[in-house]
């Protein structure tokens, strides 16, 4: 039976990884970060293995031509292998945005930013998967780049992620909440890290901090986001279903209000969550600008089982005439 690149490529960053873990006496997700930096810089740059593992990892890595893959071949066999990390690893913030949703991002990026070249930020970047989706779903657009992270493995996995697949990103490896030293970008594209933000003081200088006790991290990175992108900039954000329903959501309400209008919200379905209090959508907004005008009805759509081809297919008919519509 023939394998496909996917697997083909996902078998060698397994083995390798596999090789480094033992021989390093690290974690798979450590050594996995190792064996992708070896097979981007084409030579083995840890000084300290063994011969026989060095002509181990030597017949892996002859074997192997990047070249022959696309980008998402190797977008998929590297998430592959981080996923397989991540099940050991015990870790809650290493979550990974399933595939079918950042296609779906990727899909609603390339209809809202109607522009050949635009500038994109993920502030909660992780490994880099749900960017370097998007990316890779902008027909013949040029993507200038950046993700900013707070963990250090995370970060390392994302910027080997882009290496491999040839992506130009800048990656900030910060608190995305603390100041952030870039320009104001065209878009941002956000699964949004959700629960209580811990340090206070640094809450304190944003309109969303709570009023007593800890302030929420998703309500603070979307202020973070809006500060950061231009006037009618988009952004898409993954967001827990409840997040109007807290009781620190009026005041993420009223802020919403006065910087930004909402163009839609699209329920993704529960199949794709452990259960309904997980479940999440896409919201999608738009920062108040000159020429910004509110649409005549937000879209607002139930997403169907993303197995289900042809009502997906509808629905993304559906989506790309409103867009036509409201975008002009």
């Amino acid at each position: 039976m023939k394998i496909t690149p996917v697997e083909e490529l996902f078998t060698l960053l397994n083995e390798t990884a596999d090789i480094l873990r033992e021989e390093l006496d690290c974690t798979y997700l450590e050594a996995l970060a190792e064996t992708g930096e070896n097979i981007f810089q084409e030579s083995i740059l840890q000084e300290e293995l063994s011969e026989l593992t060095i002509k181990r990892l030597k017949k892996s890595y002859e074997s192997l031509h990047l070249d022959k893959f696309t980008n998402e071949d190797l977008r998929k066999s590297f998430q592959l292998a981080i996923l397989k990390g991540m099940k050991e690893s015990v870790q809650p913030n290493h979550q990974m945005t399933p595939d079918s949703i950042g296609m779906l991002v990727g899909y609603l990026v390339d209809k809202f930013v109607q522009k050949d070249a635009f500038s994109l930020l993920d502030p909660a970047v992780g490994t880099g998967n749900l960017l370097t989706t998007v990316m890779n779903h902008q027909n013949g657009k040029t993507v200038d780049a950046i993700g900013s992270e707070v963990d250090d493995l995370l970060i390392k996995l994302a910027y080997i992620n882009a290496n491999m697949q040839k992506h130009p990103i800048r990656f900030f490896n910060q608190d995305s909440l603390e100041p952030l030293f870039i320009n104001e970008v065209d878009a941002v594209i956000s699964d949004l890290p959700v629960g209580y933000y811990p340090n206070d003081i640094r809450a304190a200088d944003y309109e969303l901090k709570a009023d007593e006790g800890h302030s929420y991290a998703h309500h603070l990175f979307i202020e973070q986001s809006l500060r950061h992108v231009k006037p009618s900039g988009y952004l898409f954000f993954i967001v827990p279903n409840g997040l109007f329903e807290s009781e620190q959501s009026p005041k993420l309400h009223e802020y919403l209000k006065n910087h930004a209008i909402i163009q839609g919200l699209l329920h993704l379905p529960l199949s794709l969550f452990k259960n309904e209090q997980a479940a999440k959508s896409i919201f999608i907004i738009q920062k108040k600008g000159k020429e910004v005008k509110p649409p005549k009805q937000a879209l607002l759509v139930n997403l169907p089982s993303l197995s289900k081809a042809n009502e997906v297919d509808k629905i993304l008919k559906q989506v790309s005439g409103w867009i036509k519509e409201n975008k002009g």
